[in-house]
C-alpha cells in the first residue's frame, strides 16, 4: 500500500515541480501575467488568453499534453505519433541537426509517445492551415474601399514594412539567430499575427512560442508605441493637415479588387498565395453579396473556433526549454524595434511624398502601415484630433492599413522564398 502511494506521488506535478523542474514555476507565472493583461487591461484578449493558457497547460508538469518532440528538427514525425518506439539512433540525428538535448532526450529511447490533445491542435499551426482561415475571416471583415479610392496609401502600407526588413537585418548582424530565423523574427515588425505564425511554422518552429507571444503582445500596445514615435516625426503643421473625403467606390470595383489582387500577387510572390488567397476569398464573400450565409461563417464562426484552437496550440509552443533563453529576451527586444521601425517607414514616406503632392497627407495616416487593424488606423484617427479637432483620418489611415495586411503576407512569402 505505501508503495503504491509513493508511486502516486512520485506522478504528481507537485514532485516533479521539487525535484527539480523549478523553470516551469516562472512561465506559469508568466502565463498567470499575459491573463492579467488580457483579463483586466483587455490587451487583446481573444488570442491572449487562449495564447495565455496554452502557456500555463503545456508547462504543467506530467500533462503530456505537447511533445515537442514529434515536432523536433522542424518536421512532423509522423510514425512517433503512430505509437511507433523511438529509437537511441533517431535521437542522435536529431541532436546533430541541433535540436537541443532537452528535447531529443535520450530517455525517450525504446519507448513510444501518447499523442496528445495539443499535439493534435498543434498539426493545423504547422500545417499552416489555421493561418490561414484567420485570413479568410480577416477578409470578410474588411473593407478594401479606402485602398482603392486611394491607390497612394498602398505605398505607405508597403514602407511600413521597413520594420521586417530592418529587423532581418538586425539579427542576422548580430550572430545569434540563422537567416530563417532571422526571418521570422523580422516578420514581428509587420504587426500581423497568422503571418508572423505562418513564416516562423514553416522557417523556425522551436521559435514560435516566443514569437507569438512578442507579436500579439505587441500588437496590444500599439497605441503606446506608436505615437511617441509619430510625434517625434512630425510637426504640428503636419498633424493638422485635414484630407478631403474619399471618393464612393463602385460595387463592381469592390468585386474586382480582390480577384486581381488574388491573382498578381499568388504569381509575383507564389509562396504569399495562400495567406492572400485566403485574404481575398474573405473579401470576395463579403463584397460580392450573393454568399451572406459564407461572409458570416467566415467572420463569426469559423474566426472564433480557429483563433481557439491557434491561441491554444501557438501557447502550447511556450515551453520552458525553449522559452527561458537570453535569445528569447533579445526577440522581445527586437520586437520593439521592429514595430519602430515600421511606423517610422510609413511616417516618413508620407512627408517624403508631401514634398511632390499639390493634396498634401497628414503623414500620421503612414503609421497605419503596419497592419495591425483597425487598432493603427484608430491610433491615426487620435492623434490627428489632439493637433486638430476638425480633423477626422480613419477611412484615410485604412487604406495604409488594409495595404499593410497585403504588404506584410507580401514580404513573407518573398522571405519564404529566399530562406525557405
Amino acid at each position: 500500500m505505501s508503495e503504491a502511494i509513493l508511486n502516486f506521488i512520485q506522478e504528481t506535478g507537485f514532485y516533479r515541480i521539487a525535484t527539480g523542474d523549478w523553470k516551469v514555476l516562472i512561465m506559469m507565472v508568466i502565463s498567470f501575467v499575459l491573463l492579467y493583461l488580457a483579463i483586466v487591461k483587455k490587451f487583446e484578449p481573444l488570442l491572449l488568453v487562449p495564447i495565455a493558457f496554452g502557456m500555463l497547460i503545456t508547462n504543467l508538469p506530467g500533462a503530456e499534453m505537447y511533445h515537442e518532440l514529434l515536432f523536433a528538427g522542424g518536421h512532423v514525425h509522423w510514425d512517433w505519433f503512430g505509437g511507433a518506439e523511438i529509437t537511441k539512433e533517431a535521437l542522435e540525428a536529431l541532436q546533430a541537426q541541433g535540436v537541443s538535448a532537452e528535447v531529443a532526450n535520450m530517455a525517450y529511447a525504446g519507448t513510444s509517445i501518447t499523442t496528445g490533445l495539443i499535439d493534435v491542435l498543434y498539426l493545423g499551426v504547422k500545417l499552416g492551415i489555421y493561418p490561414c482561415l484567420i485570413f479568410m475571416g480577416v477578409g470578410a471583415m474588411t473593407d478594401f474601399g479606402p485602398l482603392i479610392a486611394n491607390p497612394k496609401s498602398l505605398l505607405l502600407g508597403a514602407a511600413a514594412q521597413l520594420g521586417i526588413f530592418m529587423t532581418f537585418v538586425g539579427c542576422r548582424l548580430s550572430g545569434l539567430y540563422s537567416t530563417a530565423e532571422a526571418s521570422s523574427i523580422g516578420i514581428i515588425g509587420g504587426a500581423d499575427g497568422p503571418t508572423a505564425i505562418f513564416v516562423t511554422s514553416k522557417l523556425a518552429p522551436q521559435l514560435l512560442g516566443p514569437i507569438a507571444v512578442a507579436a500579439y503582445s505587441y500588437m496590444a500596445l500599439v497605441p503606446v508605441i506608436q505615437p511617441p514615435i509619430m510625434r517625434a516625426l512630425t510637426t504640428k503643421a503636419e498633424r493638422e493637415i485635414v484630407m478631403r473625403p474619399l471618393r464612393q467606390v463602385s460595387h463592381t470595383e469592390k468585386v474586382i479588387f480582390p480577384i486581381m489582387v488574388t491573382v498578381f500577387v499568388a504569381l509575383l510572390v507564389p509562396s504569399a498565395g495562400p495567406l492572400i488567397a485566403c485574404l481575398m476569398l474573405g473579401n470576395l464573400f463579403k463584397e460580392c453579396g450573393v454568399v451572406e450565409r459564407l461572409t458570416k461563417t467566415a467572420s463569426n464562426e469559423l474566426m472564433n473556433i480557429v483563433t481557439i484552437f491557434l491561441g491554444i496550440s501557438v501557447g502550447a509552443t511556450a515551453t520552458a526549454t525553449t522559452f527561458l533563453s537570453p535569445r528569447t529576451l533579445v526577440i522581445m527586444c527586437m520586437g520593439v524595434v521592429a514595430f519602430g521601425f515600421g511606423t517610422a517607414g510609413g511616417v516618413v514616406l508620407a512627408k517624403f511624398m508631401n514634398l511632390f503632392l499639390k493634396e498634401k497627407i497628414n503623414p500620421l495616416i503612414g503609421s497605419a502601415g503596419v497592419s495591425a487593424v483597425p487598432m493603427a488606423a484608430r491610433v491615426s484617427q487620435v492623434e490627428g484630433q489632439k493637433a486638430n479637432p476638425s480633423n477626422f483620418l480613419l477611412m484615410h489611415a485604412m487604406g495604409p492599413n488594409v495595404a499593410g495586411v497585403i504588404g506584410s503576407a507580401i514580404a513573407a512569402g518573398v522571405l519564404m522564398a529566399l530562406y525557405g
